[in-house]
């Protein structure tokens, strides 16, 4: 009978150990052996409640995150700005008002609410905003602005985008820069359609919003052959206030509305409730974005402004599973430069205006630090992983994810990861799979050209699985090396269901 017991005892371990090899065995047999992973970059690992690893495959090598970088980014939103938090912004004056008109400048002083003028749905709809801001003109005796409406966007500096991020990326939607004063996602839309023929010009119509001074130049997008798709691209300069199109469009291709980055969010902001003021009877003589303003006179300090109306985005636990769940890059941004910013105030005890990427990563990493989170591995340049200087390991990712399961705010921060089968991101991933298996799979994807990954937690019958899978530089489409990807998810998943 000992002896018996003995036996047993010992194959406890034993079979421990095979079911850990059913993941690490398909990393081995089924990754490693794939030829177009053999030349690529792979770097994976999975470790269980206790911080045991599961399976691996260089998991401390820094790699590019693509889109897995936004669940650090709201992490940190959750822990330092928490699900609570509200972006604002408020309406000030200068000057005096006298028998209804305002002898100075009505300021929107930008929060960088990322919601503001926006299209989503967990938006408040800007006319109601506006309406808000208007009353509060009328409620201060303002009939008449004798000025500007001064774009204020000194809430973070002046740097639209981060030094990462390529050229190619900065004119489409997903390349939107934030600002201190954010409009419509710092989006304008574009109403394409293409020619009779081959070879004839494309209608290329501005549906809004921009700050009513754009010129656009349309001259060079052209209607091409039948199935070649939308090969638009659209730049808009640093320098002066056009934006221009070239490309192509198929000729079989309807009438479609495209968005495109605009890099002069605030003041359309200002434009946009110019029009509005007017609209409602209110004259004012014109509008600026504070850069302009600043360079011309004497600007003073937020402090010494007259505050006559806040209004607040919705709670960052809605913002976050947009972000999360679709995959927002411009709220991803806006997450990460605030979070950044507060953590200066705290630091120094004071306002910090004009917070920049760089100064926003300095602070991060300390915060981390003070966390204990050993940052190896971690280089992190925007918020949304667009650039292609984010270089986070595997194993970064699950002392990343351990730090959140510590946290008050963890099971609502998991729950704002998408999954395989739920709307989002994942929805069409593991098509075929056990829907029990999928259910317990929370994970953020990221894609970028030759760039696939997943990073999450596995919410299993052994406990709470934290992983990361990152292929990089892959010499194939995407669809080549997807299946063997989404196998380890499943593998994992049949592993934590003990299947």
């Amino acid at each position: 009978m000992k002896k018996s017991l003995l036996i047993a005892l010992l194959l406890v371990p034993v079979l421990g150990m095979a079911q850990n090899n059913r993941v690490q065995n398909y990393i081995d047999t089924q990754m490693k052996t794939f030829p177009q992973m053999q030349n690529a970059i792979v770097g994976i690992i999975a470790v269980d409640k206790n911080d045991n690893v599961i399976a691996q495959w260089n998991p401390d090598m820094p790699m590019l995150t693509a889109s897995t970088m936004k669940t650090i980014t709201t992490g940190l939103g959750f822990e330092v700005l928490g699900p609570d938090y509200k972006f604002s912004t408020r309406i000030a004056t200068d000057g005096q008002v006298k028998d209804g008109v305002l002898n100075g400048n009505l300021y929107i002083v930008g929060g960088a609410d990322p919601t503001l003028g926006s299209r989503d749905t967990i938006a408040f709809c800007i006319d109601s905003i506006f309406g808000i801001w208007a009353q509060a003109v009328k409620d201060a005796g303002i009939h008449r602005i004798n000025g500007q409406i001064i774009a204020d966007d000194r809430f973070y500096a002046d740097e639209n985008i981060p030094t990462g991020w390529t050229y190619g990326n900065i004119g489409y939607d997903y390349g939107s820069g934030t600002t201190g004063l954010n409009f419509a996602e710092n989006l304008s839309y574009f109403e394409v359609s293409p020619g009779e023929k081959v070879g004839d010009p494309v209608s290329i119509v501005a549906l809004g919003p921009d700050n009513g001074m754009m010129k656009y130049y349309t001259g060079k997008v052209v209607t091409d052959e039948p199935r070649t798709g939308d090969g638009t691209e659209y730049y808009a300069s640093c320098i002066e206030k056009c934006g221009e199109f070239i490309g192509t469009y198929a000729v079989d291709r309807r009438t479609d509305t495209i968005a495109f980055s605009n890099k002069y969010g605030p003041m359309t902001c200002a434009c946009e409730f110019y029009n509005y003021l007017q609209n409602k009877g209110v004259y004012v003589k014109g509008y600026t974005d504070f850069e302009t303003f600043s360079a011309n006179f004497s600007a003073p300090e937020q402090t010494d402004l007259n505050y006559i109306c806040e209004t607040f985005s919705p709670e960052l636990r809605k913002i976050v599973k947009v972000t999360n769940t679709i995959s927002n890059n411009f709220f991803a941004e806006t997450i990460y430069k605030t979070v950044g910013k507060t953590l200066i105030e705290r630091e120094t005890g004071k306002p910090c205006y004009g917070v920049t990427y760089w100064r926003a990563d300095r602070a991060i990493k300390k915060y981390l630090e003070s966390r204990g989170v050993d940052i190896t591995g971690y280089t992190q340049d925007d918020g949304s992983g667009l650039s292609r200087e984010n270089y986070i390991s595997p194993r970064f990712f699950t002392r990343f994810y351990k730090m959140m399961t510590e946290s008050s705010h963890f099971d609502e921060y998991m729950h704002t990861f998408p999954g395989p089968g739920r709307p989002g991101t994942l929805e069409s991933v593991l098509p075929k799979a056990d829907p029990k298996i999928k259910a317990t799979i929370y994970a953020k994807s990221g894609s970028l050209s030759s760039v696939r990954c997943y990073a999450g937690y596995v919410d299993s019958k052994r406990g709470l699985i934290r992983f990361a899978i990152l292929t990089n530089n892959y010499a194939c489409p995407t669809r080549v090396v997807q299946p063997k990807i989404e196998g380890f998810l499943e593998a994992l998943g049949k592993y934590g269901n003990k299947q």
